[in-house]
């Protein structure tokens, strides 16, 4: 097994879980060291239940992680092949977000490579399950940094603006801005007018409400033509550096309405710590429903939640496209503006 790409909580549940399953099929198993790059490697050690005692509550990944793609680095594919082999491998739990599993499906269906996939993101937006591992701690500790923004928002009469994360899809503003009763909620499935987020809050100011608690998605966008960004760096990737666009609503909402505004970016804090009871349940049942596949030789599947019950889905449903913010829901958050 690997986990790859950004770590959140409930990583550690999963594999504990795979580890405790196999050991009932008398299946040995083993854990490949930072993602991709462990495999490409073949740097694997076997994992005993010995060896995963503790990890239910503890955040993080006890294999570490990476976002090396095996089809970004040379002969990727032949390595991958070679590490199976040598370790005398019968297949592969892959334990990652959109791009880790995307890359997973591509190995199934273009390769015949035996692999699973298993979601984890706190992100929320891989395509074919309703949750992915993480998403609900992360809209746990988001949701506790929006109440802890009220009293002092109340206090002061000030605009706090909560940044979070979210690069294509608005799962954690949305849920944790719906949860903590934010008064403005920006995503990057629905473009927003400064203008108008300025007007809204004039209103509440005219109405006796001289706070107010805007969450912002990171990946936000405005109505075009209506307010310029700052140009994205990218990182190691190619992909944009999200962050910092919290700075920039704070600052309009400043020059607009003349109300004081601080920023709070919550960043990498939401990947990190201990996962709620959710989520543990959630990877473990993940884990325990991959391993089962495994042992019934099912490979090119992606565990998903569906309808309260776990069950296989083709790993090519990730190439569905991201799994975004319906707007149904965004217009159930949009009652409560203000």
């Amino acid at each position: 097994m690997l986990t790859g790409g950004g770590d959140c909580p409930g990583l550690n549940a999963a594999i504990r879980a795979i580890v405790r399953r196999a050991d009932q099929h008398n299946i040995q198993t083993y854990g490949f060291r930072n993602g991709w790059k462990g495999v490409l490697e073949s740097q694997a050690k076997q994992l005993t239940i010995s060896s995963t005692r503790g990890l239910l509550d503890r955040g993080g990944t006890l294999l570490g992680t990476s976002r090396v793609d095996p089809y970004r680095e040379p002969d990727g594919i032949g390595r991958i092949r070679e590490a199976l082999d040598v370790h005398r491998l019968d297949g592969l739990i892959v334990i990652g977000g959109e791009g880790t599993l995307a890359a997973t499906a591509r190995l199934s269906e273009d390769e015949g490579i035996p692999v699973l996939g298993i979601p984890k993101t706190i992100d929320n937006d891989v395509a074919g399950t309703e949750l992915t591992i993480g998403f609900l701690t992360a809209v746990d500790t988001a949701t506790e940094a929006v109440d802890r923004l009220h009293s002092t928002a109340e206090s002061h009469n000030r605009v706090m603006v909560l940044e979070v994360m979210g690069r294509h899809a608005g799962w954690i503003a949305t849920y944790a801005g719906m949860a903590g009763g934010a008064d403005a909620i920006l995503i990057p499935e629905v473009p927003f007018d400064i203008e108008a987020v300025g007007r809204h809050l004039k209103h509440r100011a005219g109405s006796g409400r001289d706070f107010s608690i805007v969450v912002v998605a990171e990946g936000a966008e405005p109505v075009p033509g209506t307010l310029e960004l700052a140009e994205t760096p990218k990182d190691e990737f190619g992909r944009p550096k999200l962050g910092g666009i919290g700075h920039t609503i704070a600052h309009e909402i400043e020059e607009r309405t003349g109300f004081p505004a601080r920023v709070t970016i919550l960043g990498h804090v939401q990947r990190g710590g201990s996962p709620n009871p959710m989520d543990r349940v959630l990877a473990t049942r993940f884990g325990v429903k991959a391993t089962d596949l495994a042992q019934q030789g099912e490979w090119g599947h992606m565990t998903a939640y569906v309808g309260g019950v776990v069950r296989p889905v083709p790993l090519g449903s990730v190439a569905d496209g991201l799994k975004t913010v319906p707007e149904a829901l965004y217009r159930v958050a949009e009652v409560f503006f203000g």
